[in-house]
C-alpha cells in the first residue's frame, strides 16, 4: 500500500506532467491510445527503476522515446507479417480546451512541416521544459546538435507562422 503523502506526491506529479508527456509520445506514437500507452508503460518503468517517488522528468521522456522505438519496430513486423498497411491518424498535439483554437491550428500545421528532429527537441523545450543537456541525453544527441536543431525550428516556425497569420 503508498502511504498518503506519497499518493499526494504522485497526483501532483501527474497533474503537472502528464499533458507534456502525452504531447511528446503523441509525436511517436500512430495513434491516441498508443500515446497513452506509452506514457503509462514508461511511468510504470521508471517508477519500478526508482523505487517509491515519481521519477524524473527527463527519464520519462527518454524512456518514451526509447518505448515508441521499440513499438513502432514490433507493429512493423507485425504489419510486414500479416502483410497489413496501417494508416497513420492524425493527431491533435494540443489540448482541445486551448483558447485560441485557430492559432493551435496554425501552429500544428507549422510543427508538422518541420523536420521530425527539430519538431522533436521544439515540443521537449517547450512543453517539456527540459534543458538542452537533458534533451540530448532524452534523444541520445549532443546537447548542442539539441540546441541549433532548436534555433533552426523555431526560425523556420516563425517563417511559416508569419506566412500564415499576416
Amino acid at each position: 500500500m503508498v502511504e498518503p503523502s506519497t499518493q499526494a506526491e504522485w497526483r501532483r506529479w501527474i497533474a503537472d506532467h502528464a499533458p507534456k508527456l502525452l504531447l511528446f509520445a503523441r509525436q511517436k506514437a500512430r495513434s491516441e491510445s498508443d500515446a497513452q500507452d506509452l506514457v503509462q508503460e514508461a511511468i510504470v518503468e521508471c517508477w519500478r527503476r526508482n523505487g517509491v517517488g515519481p521519477p524524473s522528468l527527463p527519464l520519462v521522456f527518454t524512456t518514451i522515446h526509447r518505448r515508441a522505438i521499440d513499438f513502432a519496430r514490433r507493429e512493423d513486423r507485425r504489419a510486414n507479417r500479416e502483410q497489413v498497411v496501417a494508416v497513420d491518424e492524425v493527431q491533435a498535439w494540443f489540448d482541445t480546451g486551448v483558447e485560441d483554437r485557430e492559432f493551435s491550428r496554425v501552429i500544428q500545421r507549422a510543427l508538422a512541416e518541420l523536420p521530425v528532429e527539430q519538431r522533436e527537441v521544439i515540443t521537449l523545450k517547450i512543453w517539456g521544459e527540459l534543458t538542452f543537456a537533458e534533451i540530448g541525453k532524452t534523444l541520445e544527441i549532443p546537447a548542442n546538435t539539441a540546441a541549433s536543431r532548436y534555433r533552426y525550428g523555431m526560425s523556420e516556425l516563425r517563417k511559416l507562422t508569419r506566412q500564415v497569420l499576416t
